[in-house]
């Protein structure tokens, strides 16, 4: 059973929407990408939405740090780990600006692992033991839009080396996989279903990013530029986490409307063509913004 209503009204529009946009650009690339759009009443706990290859399992790119950042308020909440400024600093950076060198941080305290070159066989199965610690804990979680989730890898500025790129396998076959439906859940219980405190670090402000007008030249770790967010009214509340490298482009997005509804909208797109195009998620968010307020 889905975490949200399944509401064919939301496909219909969500396949005309598409078709539009698709019959100006994008011909024949249904299949690269993959969307979760869901809506919230003003007091509802529970949305109503719809999915277009919403189970399929992609790279997530740096959606990934959602992952990794709820796990690490799992974490400090249990008491597994010790909350510091270092933790808080590097929790800022890794969803705010995307940073890998603090994602690389937080993967080895979630793991007790670190990087660095090769290594023994014996040596090497228990450090993938270790690694895979953070699929062990999303299994724990009984969400069935988890399921078959693979977040181990860290995120590269280039690549992987050493260690880290013996464990990504053959042919990258261990590389990190995720589904729009798996990432709306993750999102919604960050902005949704967890009362903050100052015991621990308030994920969903790490999150918030303000709509203002954006220089073409502003450096895409602003999250905004060629995301979601830019097909929004400034100054609209607004939460996100990209993704972005060589052949993919996704966001992650929550939104208040003015009529105090809330929509939640993850977008995963794959292939160069994507990867390097600016117009198609802004297009896309303007397009969902304007059915709902129409």
């Amino acid at each position: 059973m889905s975490f949200y209503n399944i509401n064919e009204k939301i496909g219909s529009i969500l396949q005309d929407i598409l078709t539009k946009i698709f019959d100006e650009k994008y011909s024949n690339k249904l299949n690269n990408i993959a969307i979760t759009w869901i809506n919230y009443e003003e007091n509802s706990k529970k949305g109503y939405g719809y999915g277009i290859n919403n189970r399929k399992k992609i790279y997530p790119a740096s959606i990934v740090k959602l992952v990794y950042a709820l796990a690490i308020y799992d974490w400090i909440e249990n008491k597994t780990i010790i909350r510091d400024t270092q933790v808080d600093e590097a929790i800022q950076e890794m969803l705010q600006y995307s940073s890998n060198d603090a994602t690389s941080f937080i993967v080895d305290l979630l793991t007790g692992t670190t990087s660095g070159p090769s290594l023994e066989k014996e040596i090497f199965n228990r450090w993938k033991y270790q690694r895979t610690i953070i699929n062990d804990w999303l299994k724990t979680l009984n969400w069935e839009e988890l399921q078959d989730f693979n977040c181990c890898q860290k995120t590269w500025e280039d690549r992987p080396y050493g260690r880290e790129k013996d464990f990504y396998g053959t042919s990258n076959k261990n590389r990190n996989a995720m589904t729009t439906d798996g990432t709306a859940r993750i999102m919604e219980e960050i902005m949704q279903n967890i009362s903050f405190n100052e015991k621990n670090i308030n994920l969903k402000n790490c999150l918030f990013r303000e709509i203002k007008e954006q220089s073409p030249y502003d450096d895409t770790n602003n999250q905004i530029n060629g995301f979601l967010g830019a097909g929004l009214p400034k100054k609209i509340p607004f939460w996100s986490k990209a993704g972005l490298m060589s052949e993919a482009r996704h966001d992650a997005a929550w939104w208040i409307n003015k009529n105090q509804s809330k929509t939640l909208l993850v977008v995963f797109t794959e292939g160069k063509e994507f990867a390097y195009d600016n117009y198609f998620l802004p297009k896309f968010s303007k397009a969902i913004y304007k059915f709902i307020h129409s």
